[in-house]
């Protein structure tokens, strides 16, 4: 459009020579340097036209000329065949050596691999097979539907196939012994190597060609390497399955003897795999790291098929402590020599949560059975020591026991150990476990001491020495108790754990309640043979000069002589109990009305020898308390009392002694005071009425510490009544 306007404009100047010669110089200027403009690319435009021409004229040519060498073309492929099948014949000429000499080749190879030349006789496979590939490269080229052709070449080539195979062979034997191999003949190992990396290279390439070409060799792939792995994942998974030399049958201990073989082998292939066998592989192959996935997954895998059979209890603790401890300890994976390239932080469990639960669920079960069928016998071993014609043993303070205690804690500690290789909260459990059958077990243990007791009762000369096993035990309580507290401090770290606080005061009671019934039966042994010379007493033969008082005397302290092989706590009870339970038959002798003074002379007599014979007890067991270092409960001072109320002169004063009396012991009943001067013998009706009636208006009250000791006492069946007339 701009260069029409320009030429118009030209053609209007030129005709109006006039007016153009009338424009400013700057204004033609410019409008003749357009023209020049205009001029030049006109011309050019004429140019390119022209080239157009000579171009569609050059085309036209060439098209002429394809047409007419069509023919000429197709008459061409005699000769393309020709360059085909001289490009087979040159690969025949070149490789004619070698397939004139494939038989001797094929020996060659074949000795080399029976002579353990593994490389070289690699080689010469190698050659072969480019031989074999490079025919069969060249006919695919020519004619890959000429099947017939094919097979006479891979016909001929037969043997390399199986030269191939038994080469394989011998690379897999050397790979399965690979870490013997390793140590005596690294070199060995690093040709087996070499040969695996060649044929790897060999696949790569003919794989890169079939995308290309689409031929591949027969036997190609052949993937030596993954094979490599899968053989060295198979002779991992077959050492440790053949670590098991012994039977269930032959041997208790063989699941001990199986993991510790397994711990050993493995320890040593690892180092051996860090340390010598990772220097003949490649790099990248990682074959430590590979070893070592291997190696833990035959491991979870073994595991997996331990857990699943019939194991017992202690099998169940060995296959976990192993698993959940051995395995990462210092003695397997966290061994130094192992490290940095194990960290047992990140191994994988070798058997899962589910797993370990159903086992400990299982060992507990089991276990509660066994400490309930291990208690059961344990008791009943114990029972039969009750009926030995010996002492029983004597501990290092000359206590008597029996081994029931040292048995059951034994047991216990046994267990607890196991279980805290285990983990602590199974430890936990162990120990809630064995204070529940305790508990269980104390119950048991009472009744046997009953019974043992009660057929002593019925014939007191059998079992010969019951007295010293009642000791024992009694001692074994103690024992007991002293046992328990050391194993819940060992093996419970806060005292407060769910269950295992609430167990010691219900068993500290009931060891207390056994104890408790044996220095009972003891001490009704000792008043069962003082009942004769305690019926002496308060009667006339007493107060005329019985030396029942110097028996009874004797008599305890021969007992308390045996039994001095109580333990303390005890012992320091049955004393008090004892002291208590003698003054006791003394005040029953009295309220028994054996005896009525007839006069004040006897009263006196009768008084100061009731006053003699309570120091005579006092003096008694002070004695036998005297290893306490502290006093003894002063019961004897009753017999004192009952005495001055005997001794009184004065029957006025009569009232105001007996009140004494009642204010000292609130337990003492109206039928005690009646029976207490009916053995005095000069109170009269009224008197006796008047005293009982104004007791019965105003009871005492007892002091909280105060220890009743009229309260058992019965008074024969003659009431108030009847003693007033």
């Amino acid at each position: 459009m701009h260069l029409l306007l320009l030429l118009h404009a030209l053609s209007v100047l030129t005709d109006c020579a006039a007016p153009w010669a009338a424009l400013p110089w700057a204004l033609r200027a410019a409008i003749q340097s357009q023209l020049d403009g205009v001029r030049t690319g006109l011309s050019q435009l004429h140019n390119a036209l022209n080239d157009v021409k000579d171009i569609q004229q050059s085309l036209a040519d060439v098209s002429k000329d394809w047409r007419q060498s069509i023919n000429t073309i197709e008459s061409l492929k005699d000769v393309k065949d020709a360059v085909v099948r001289h490009s087979q014949l040159a690969a025949a000429v070149e490789n004619l050596k070698n397939i004139f000499s494939v038989p001797e080749i094929v020996r060659e190879t074949q000795d080399l691999i029976e002579h353990g030349e593994l490389l070289q006789a690699h080689r010469k496979l190698m050659d072969l097979e480019c031989s074999r590939d490079g025919l069969m490269y060249e006919q695919y080229r020519m004619d890959s539907g000429n099947t017939r052709d094919m097979t006479l070449i891979h016909s001929y080539f037969g043997s390399t196939q199986g030269l191939s195979d038994e080469l394989a062979k011998q690379l897999w034997m050397v790979l399965q012994r690979s870490l013997v191999t390793v140590r005596r003949d690294p070199t060995l190992l690093v040709s087996v190597v070499r040969i695996i990396e060649r044929e790897e290279k060999i696949d790569r390439r003919i794989l890169d060609r079939k995308k290309q070409t689409g031929f591949v060799p027969p036997g190609r792939p052949k993937n030596w390497k993954e094979k490599m792995f899968t053989i060295l994942d198979r002779t991992v998974t077959t050492r440790i399955e053949g670590t098991q030399a012994d039977t269930r049958e032959s041997d208790r201990m063989w699941l001990v003897r199986h993991l510790e073989i397994i711990r050993k082998y493995v320890l040593d292939d690892l180092i051996v795999a860090k340390n010598l066998l990772a220097q003949c592989f490649p790099p990248h192959y990682e074959i430590f790291r590979s070893l070592l996935r291997t190696y833990h997954q035959a491991l979870s895998a073994r595991m997996q098929d331990l857990a699943a059979e019939d194991l017992e209890a202690n099998e169940i603790v060995s296959l976990l402590t192993w698993v959940l401890n051995t395995y990462t300890s210092v003695e397997m994976m966290g061994n130094a020599e192992l490290a940095p390239e194990v960290d047992v932080a990140l191994l994988e469990p070798l058997l899962s949560a589910d797993v370990v639960s159903a086992l400990l669920d299982t060992y507990m079960s089991t276990l509660t059975s066994n400490i309930i069928a291990w208690l059961r016998k344990a008791l009943e071993t114990d029972k039969k020591d009750w009926m030995k014609e010996t002492e029983p043993e004597a501990d290092q303070d000359g206590y008597y026991q029996t081994t029931l205690p040292a048995i059951v804690f034994q047991m216990f500690e046994q267990n607890l150990q196991v279980a805290a290789q285990i983990s602590e909260d199974l430890k936990t459990k162990v120990l809630v476990l064995c204070l529940q059958q305790m508990n269980s077990f104390l119950s048991r243990y009472k009744e046997e001491a009953q019974l043992y007791r009660d057929e002593h009762l019925r014939d007191r000369q059998h079992p010969h020495c019951y007295v010293q096993y009642m000791v024992a035990v009694v001692n074994n309580c103690q024992t007991f108790k002293e046992s328990i507290v050391s194993l819940k401090r060992k093996y419970l770290k806060h005292e407060a754990e769910e269950g295992v606080s609430l167990s010691q005061p219900s068993m500290d009671g009931v060891l207390d309640a056994i104890a408790k019934e044996g220095c009972g039966s003891l001490l009704e042994e000792v008043f069962l043979d003082l009942e004769q010379h305690l019926n002496e007493l308060m009667t006339k033969k007493w107060l005329l000069g019985s030396n029942a008082v110097d028996i009874i005397c004797v008599t305890v302290e021969d007992y308390f002589n045996d039994f001095a092989k109580i333990k303390k706590p005890y012992r320091k009870r049955m004393i008090a109990e004892a002291h208590r339970r003698a003054v006791q038959e003394y005040l029953r002798a009295v309220m028994q009305k054996r005896i009525s003074f007839r006069s004040a002379e006897e009263r006196k007599d009768g008084a100061e020898r009731m006053v003699r014979e309570a120091e005579q007890l006092r003096f008694l067991f002070r004695k036998l308390a005297s290893g306490f270092g502290e006093e003894m409960d002063s019961y004897c001072d009753t017999i004192v009392a009952v005495a001055e109320v005997i001794k009184l002169t004065d029957p006025s004063l009569l009232y105001l002694e007996v009140s004494t009396l009642v204010s000292k012991y609130p337990d003492i009943r109206d039928d005690h005071i009646g029976a207490l001067l009916a053995m005095r013998g000069d109170a009269s009706r009224d008197m006796k009425q008047t005293i009982i009636e104004t007791l019965e208006q105003g009871p005492a009250q007892a002091s909280p510490d105060y220890v009743p000791i009229f309260k058992d006492i019965v008074v024969p069946s003659l009431n108030v009544a009847k003693l007033l007339k």
